[in-house]
Parts: C-alpha cells; sequence; structure tokens
C-alpha cells in the first residue's frame, strides 16, 4: 500500500458481520468462511454510520489515487496483511468520435487494463488475498478463464501463500504462461471453468486448499466494488443513466450495486442508479436467458464458446444477485454475437485509438444494439467497461509488407 500518514500498522475497521445474501443469516467476522450454510455468497456489512463520519468528499481529496483510498468500506483490518501492486485508479475515456458519428452526447469507457496483472481481476483478488493472508491460508486454489488467476498468482506471491491455478485447455496462452511466471502451478483441463471448479473443490478436501473461486469467499466483491466507489467519485458523484457490464460470475456487477446502496447510506450520493445491463456472449449467455424468462436463477448453459473468454461461465453462484440487480435497476441483460464483438474491438480501435478486450468489446456491441432498439437513448451518459488490456489477446495482422 502506498504510504498514507493516516494509516496505522493495526487499525479497526468498520467491518461489523457478514450476511448470507439469499437468507440473510448473520456471520461472525475475522473468520474464514466461504459459502454460508444455504450455499450462497456472503457480504461484509459495514458500520455505515461511522463509515459516513470519516469518508468525506475533503478527506478522499488528501488520500493517494488508488482503491485504498476507500479503506472505511474495505474489509481489512491490518494495513501489513495489503499486498498491493499498486492498484491506481483507472481513467474514464470518452469515445469522442464514435459519440459524434452515433449522436451520443456522453460515451464512456473505464479503462480497467490499467490495472496491476492488465484487468480488473486486480482488484478483487488483491482484496481476497490480502483477507487470506489475515486470516491465516497458506494455500489457495481457484479455476480460472485466464485474468483472474493472472491476478491471483501475483498477488500470492506476494503474500507468500501457495497459488494452485486450474483453467480451460483453450485458455489464452498469454494467461497461462503469466500465471506460470508468477510462481503459482497452473494446469490445464479439458473442460469449461465450471469443471476446473470441481477438481478445486476436490483439492480442498484432499489438500486444505481454501477455495478462492468466484463468489466462494466473501471479499473479491469488496474488491470489485471500488469499481463502483471510484467511478461515481470521478463523475463528481452523480452516477451514469447506464453502465454496460460484461457478465460472466458477476462479481463486479453484484459489487458496484453494493457499493452504490453503500454510497447512498453514507449520504454520497441520492437514491438514483444506473440502468445494469450485464452483456454476454451469444454462445453463453445464461443471465440473457433467464432475464428474458423472468427467472432468478440461470440453469447452466451447455456447449458455451465463445472468443470473450473471460465471460465464458456457464453457470454463476451468484446468479440470483446479478439477476436481482438487474432488475431493481430497470436493466436488462444482452447477448452479443462473436463477429459484432470482433468488429466492436476493430471499431473502437480504429476510430479511438482504445485498444479493447473482447469482454471490452462485447459492451460496445452490446451498447450499439441498445441505441439501435431504443434501450438507451443518444442523450445518456453511458459507461462501458473494458475489463483488460487488449494486449492479452490475439489481434489481426493489418502490417504492410514492404
Amino acid at each position: 500500500m502506498p504510504h498514507d500518514d493516516n494509516l496505522t500498522a493495526d487499525r479497526a475497521t468498520f467491518v461489523t458481520h457478514l450476511e448470507c445474501a439469499y437468507t440473510g443469516e448473520r456471520y461472525e467476522a475475522d473468520r474464514l468462511h466461504g459459502l454460508s450454510r444455504a450455499g450462497k455468497p456472503l457480504l461484509v456489512r459495514y458500520d455505515l454510520a461511522g463509515v459516513a463520519k470519516t469518508m468525506t468528499p475533503s478527506a478522499l481529496a488528501a488520500r493517494p489515487a488508488d482503491l485504498w483510498r476507500y479503506r472505511e468500506l474495505l474489509p481489512v483490518r491490518q494495513t501489513r496483511n495489503v499486498v498491493s501492486l499498486g492498484e491506481n485508479a483507472t481513467p474514464i475515456l470518452p469515445l469522442r468520435a464514435i459519440g459524434r458519428e452515433l449522436g451520443a452526447d456522453a460515451l464512456w469507457v473505464k479503462d480497467e487494463g490499467r490495472l496491476p496483472t492488465g484487468s480488473f481481476k486486480a482488484r478483487g483478488l488483491v482484496m481476497a488475498i490480502s483477507m487470506a493472508k489475515e486470516l491465516g491460508v497458506t494455500a489457495i486454489a481457484m479455476p480460472t478463464n485466464g485474468n483472474a488467476g493472472s491476478a491471483a498468482a501475483a498477488y500470492a506471491r506476494q503474500a507468500g501463500i501457495e497459488a494452485v491455478i486450474f483453467c480451460p485447455a483453450d485458455t489464452p496462452e498469454i494467461n497461462v504462461r503469466e500465471i506460470a511466471a508468477q510462481g503459482a502451478r497452473v494446469y490445464r483441463v479439458n473442460g469449461l471453468i465450471d469443471d476446473c471448479g470441481k477438481l478445486v473443490a476436490q483439492g480442498t478436501k484432499e489438500h486444505g486448499w481454501f477455495d478462492l473461486s468466484t463468489l466462494k469467499e466473501p471479499y473479491r466483491i469488496e474488491g470489485k466494488k471500488t469499481m463502483g466507489l471510484e467511478l461515481a467519485e470521478q463523475l463528481g458523484w452523480r452516477l451514469p443513466d447506464a453502465i454496460f457490464y460484461p457478465t460472466g460470475g458477476g462479481t463486479g456487477l453484484i459489487g458496484m450495486w453494493k457499493a452504490f446502496q453503500e454510497l447512498e447510506a453514507i449520504g454520497l450520493i441520492g437514491s438514483e442508479r444506473p440502468r445494469m445491463i450485464a452483456v454476454q456472449a451469444a454462445g453463453c449467455a445464461p443471465m440473457v436467458r433467464a432475464f428474458e424468462a423472468g427467472e432468478r436463477h440461470a440453469v447452466r448453459w451447455e456447449g458455451a464458446e465463445t472468443i470473450a473468454s473471460g465471460i465464458r461461465v456457464p453457470q454463476a453462484v451468484g446468479d440470483f444477485m446479478i439477476l436481482d440487480a438487474v432488475r431493481e435497476s430497470g436493466g436488462c441483460a444482452i447477448a452479443v454475437p462473436d463477429e459484432a464483438i470482433a468488429a466492436a474491438v476493430d471499431e473502437v480501435g480504429g476510430k479511438e485509438g482504445i485498444l479493447l478486450c473482447p469482454e471490452g468489446g462485447a459492451t460496445y456491441a452490446a451498447y450499439r444494439r441498445a441505441l439501435a432498439e431504443g434501450i438507451v437513448g443518444a442523450d445518456e451518459r453511458v459507461l462501458l467497461f473494458n475489463c483488460a488490456t487488449g494486449l492479452k489477446y490475439p489481434m489481426r495482422d493489418r502490417s504492410i509488407l514492404l
């Protein structure tokens, strides 16, 4: 963590307890937890009245521009357990040329590829690994489609924690090599990410690893929610009209929705909320299917296939939390085909000089469709999420040979 005279080596946070997202059952803080007794994710709860007294706009303005500036709403109690690699705030970039073409007044991309290990997975994993260190974990295991494994490997190495990572055999090669280069054991699996998750679950029983799978521990949400805290502050505490978010496991969407609730409770924003648009690939769209069917839970998507590997999640443990947030916000779920994703990456790169990852491209493709169908208006303030640097993904060779 960057030096901050306001921090002490051992400090009390505002965490009060943990709570089952499905049943509301309370759990004691400062103990190692996985899922609740109901088999559902746990949420960290805070003394928000206490937070409101210290996390003020003026206090924030005096702090370094990183995710740790929101420390009152974060769970790490002892700063010596923070394993930061420099999680600086990521920029919100206007799509000016595209906006002029589409008549869009305020179309922005939040570029999360600037974070350590090149993706927004750093936000969730720095918090999960820091808390694992604080709670005495010595070995973690998790499934990944690529970027989460890279972040877990890097932070685990910083923390001195053993990391065992399972990924589908067709995970982008750069991710697999990055995970291994950062000191983790990485296994390729003939299957999808939920198949990898089954091997993690088996290993936790046989080898005593702590399962760091998406939403199977409480703290990745707390790291990911800093996206919501950060964008609210960057936009002067006025939230966008709509947020397009690439949705696989959905931790970030859930986390941002939680962040907005906490910001309202401490008086930094009002009751207005962005419409949350969950974006999936047509080849793996369980949330879209469940949303359109009016269901609260999403059944497994068979035969999942897409170039946007980060959102190729056939079944998510937090499905009801994603769908609840989408519906409460007045948003929707949109699936886009791979052809539109690839075209979106090319268009934004060619017209704006911003290299999106495929998952980020999916959000722009979904925005184009939503604009054409009247789901969003050209006069609305819209934020797209680019969740990783496009440099990690294959690109077409357009060079000219002389």
